[in-house]
C-alpha cells in the first residue's frame, strides 16, 4: 500500500508537471502568435520576445524571427520600389506634356494651311495618333497623383444618386457615337454616403470608358436602395480570365490598344481609399462591375 501511495504520488507530480509544461507551451504559443500579428501590422524592427524559457519554443520563435526580418526586407524594397515607379511615371509624364502641347499648337496651324488632300489625310491620321498619346499620357499622370500616399483625399457627404446621374450625362455624346443607349436605373431612395466627390466622378467615369471600350452595343447601369451600383454590358470579346485580370495595373485586353490599362486600376484604388470594395464579374457573355461604398 505504502508503495502504491508513493506510485500514485509520482504519477500525480509527473502529471501537475506535464499539466504545467503544457500550459507555459501554449503561453509561449500565444505570445507567438500575438507578437507576429502585430509585427505584421506595425512598421516596426522589434522582433517576437517570449517569456517560456523552452528551447524549442525559443528555437521556433528565433526562426520565425529570421523569416520576419527578410519579410520586412521585401516589403521595403517593395514600397521604395512602387514610390519610385510612380514618381518616375509622375516626371514622364510631365516631362511628355511640354512637347506634345507644342506638336497640337503646330497641327492647328498646319489645318489652317492650304494643303493637297493627301496631306491633309496624312495630316488628320498624326493629330488623330497624337490626341491618343495626350489621353495616354493624362491617364498615367492621374494614377501616380491618385495612388500618391500623401494625396489630400477630402470626404463629405454625398448624395450618389446625382453623382451618378451627372457621370451618365457626362457620357451622353460618346455613348451616342458608339450607338449606346443605356438602361438607367436609379433609385429614388437618396444614397448619402461620406465620399469624396471627385474620386467618386473618376470612379464611375472610369468604368463607363470601360463600358464604351468594351461594349457590344449596350450598358445598364443601376443605383439600388442598398446604395451597390451596378454597371453590366454586353461583351464578346472578353472572357472570365480577362475580367479578373481588369483591376491589374497596367493589364490591358489585347483588342483595347488606346489604353494603359490604368483606368479600372484607379478606380479600384479611389474605391478602396472611401472604404468601399469594386467587384467584377462575367456571366453569359455580360461583363459587370458593382462598387459597394460603405
Amino acid at each position: 500500500m505504502v508503495w502504491l501511495f508513493i506510485l500514485c504520488g509520482v504519477l500525480a507530480a509527473l502529471s501537475a508537471g506535464l499539466m504545467m509544461k503544457v500550459i507555459l507551451m501554449r503561453r509561449a504559443a500565444d505570445e507567438i502568435r500575438q507578437g507576429f500579428e502585430e509585427k505584421l501590422k506595425e512598421d516596426t524592427n522589434t522582433l517576437i520576445s517570449i517569456s517560456s524559457g523552452d528551447k524549442a519554443m525559443r528555437r521556433l520563435a528565433g526562426s520565425i524571427n529570421i523569416q520576419l526580418r527578410a519579410l520586412r526586407r521585401i516589403r521595403h524594397r517593395y514600397v521604395q520600389g512602387d514610390l519610385e515607379l510612380k514618381n518616375a511615371i509622375t516626371n514622364i509624364s510631365h516631362d511628355i506634356r511640354t512637347p506634345l502641347t507644342a506638336v497640337c499648337a503646330y497641327l492647328d496651324l498646319l489645318d489652317a494651311c492650304e494643303k493637297s488632300a493627301e496631306a491633309a489625310k496624312y495630316l488628320a491620321i498624326i493629330r488623330n495618333r497624337t490626341e491618343m498619346l495626350g489621353q495616354l499620357t493624362e491617364e498615367l499622370f492621374c494614377y501616380s497623383v491618385t495612388t500618391a500616399p500623401n494625396q489630400e483625399f477630402v470626404m463629405e457627404e454625398i448624395v450618389m444618386n446625382g453623382v451618378l446621374e451627372e457621370s451618365i450625362a457626362g457620357f451622353y455624346a460618346v455613348l451616342q457615337e458608339k450607338n449606346i443607349m443605356p438602361k438607367v436605373r436609379i433609385t429614388e431612395k437618396k444614397i448619402v454616403r461620406r465620399l469624396n466627390r471627385d474620386a467618386l466622378l473618376r470612379v464611375f467615369a472610369n468604368i463607363i470608358n470601360n463600358a464604351v471600350k468594351y461594349s457590344d452595343g449596350d450598358l445598364e447601369v443601376e443605383l439600388t436602395e442598398l446604395g451597390e451600383v451596378i454597371f453590366s454590358n454586353r461583351a464578346s470579346r472578353l472572357n472570365e480570365v480577362q475580367v479578373g485580370k481588369l483591376f491589374d495595373r497596367f493589364y490591358t485586353v489585347e483588342a483595347s490598344r488606346k489604353s494603359t490599362g490604368l483606368g479600372l486600376s484607379i478606380a479600384k484604388t479611389l474605391t478602396e481609399r472611401m472604404n468601399g470594395t469594386i467587384l467584377a464579374g462575367y456571366e453569359n457573355g455580360r461583363l459587370w462591375i458593382k462598387i459597394v461604398m460603405g
